[in-house]
């Protein structure tokens, strides 16, 4: 019986979508791991920190829930976790093409490890973060996509980065 998952993610920020998964998992997993990938690569919004803040108020409600960051490669971060077990959001098929890529890789690297996928409820399917930033950039009501602090630190940051 797997007891623990790790979602690992950039989360940048997080959305309903995210937490929709997050729910959905901690029903069918005693434990959830959120790994925030600290990855400057992709130039986030957010910092490691700030990602990592968000998701606990975010997430407050939902018993069971842990985060943590990581960089370099998921693998190690698994191996030093001691869980071997990842959980992926798919929302489309273009989704699948990448997840099965990253499975496929993940695999290679570390044989034990497994790759579990849940969907988001259809109301979730368009979510991004990338969408999401977008939004807030275009000062866009982001009340339907992502809880109210987060919205707010978007908000504060995208005025920031504007000034």
């Amino acid at each position: 019986m797997i007891d623990t998952v790790v979602y690992p993610g950039s989360f940048d920020p997080i959305t309903l979508g995210h937490l929709d998964i997050i729910e959905r998992a901690r029903g069918l997993f005693p434990r959830v791991i959120v790994a925030v990938a600290d990855n400057s690569e992709k130039r986030p919004i957010f910092t490691a920190a700030e990602r990592l803040e968000l998701i606990r108020t975010s997430a407050a409600d939902i018993p069971g829930v842990e985060t943590d960051t990581f960089t370099g490669l998921l693998v190690d971060y698994l191996e030093k976790a001691g869980c071997f077990t990842i959980l992926r959001g798919l929302r489309a098929v273009s989704d699948f093409d990448y997840e099965f890529q990253m499975l496929l890789t993940n695999r290679r690297l570390l044989p034990r490890v497994e790759t579990i996928f849940l969907m988001p409820q259809e109301k979730f399917f368009f979510l991004s973060s990338s969408l999401i930033k977008e939004l807030a950039r275009m000062n866009a009501d982001l009340r339907d996509f992502v809880p109210p602090s987060v919205e707010r630190a978007l908000k504060a940051k995208l005025a920031v980065k504007k000034a």
